[in-house]
């Protein structure tokens, strides 16, 4: 930026107070002042412009990085995967000898399991307490409404 010291502006000012006059150099002023204030907003304008553009190109940068990251971690969990289901499968397996022969025996080895009704009444609400540790703990089972509740506890009349 320019350097402009106390002795230039007032070389300056000296001159333009000599070829502009007394009578014209207010408005002058005011003139320049708004012209320098517009020039400064469109410098930091471009300069914010030139910022956004240089922060979205590391954004860019940086999305790239992370997934490229991303994939690589997703290759080896799944090569991981493959490579314990296929571990985990081969030792499941018997021996080829001790299989027996679907051929000789028309039954599975093992019988299909059967549905069982969980003998439950789906109509009856239960609630998540039992009723033996709320009768033991004297938790109220039942709600009362509040004239029950005052009828219950007010003290007996003495007449």
């Amino acid at each position: 930026m320019i350097d402009f010291g106390f002795d230039k502006l007032a070389l300056i000012s000296a001159v333009a107070l000599i070829v502009i006059g007394p009578e014209k150099l207010p408005r002058v002023a005011r003139t320049v002042g708004t012209l320098l204030g517009k020039a400064q907003r469109y410098v930091a304008d471009v300069k914010a412009e030139v910022n956004r553009s240089i922060e979205l190109e590391e954004l860019k940068k940086m999305k790239t990085e992370f997934e490229d990251a991303a994939r690589n971690v997703e290759r080896t969990v799944t090569a991981e995967m493959q490579q314990t289901a296929s571990d985990v499968s081969s030792a499941w397996q018997p021996p080829a000898d001790t299989i027996p022969a679907l051929g000789s025996d028309d039954r599975a080895p093992y019988p299909a399991p059967t549905y069982r009704h969980p003998k439950k009444n789906w109509r009856l609400k239960r609630g998540a307490m039992p009723q033996w540790y709320k009768q033991k703990n004297g938790i109220r089972a039942r709600a009362q409404s509040g004239a029950a509740r005052v009828a219950r506890f007010r003290p007996p009349r003495l007449s």
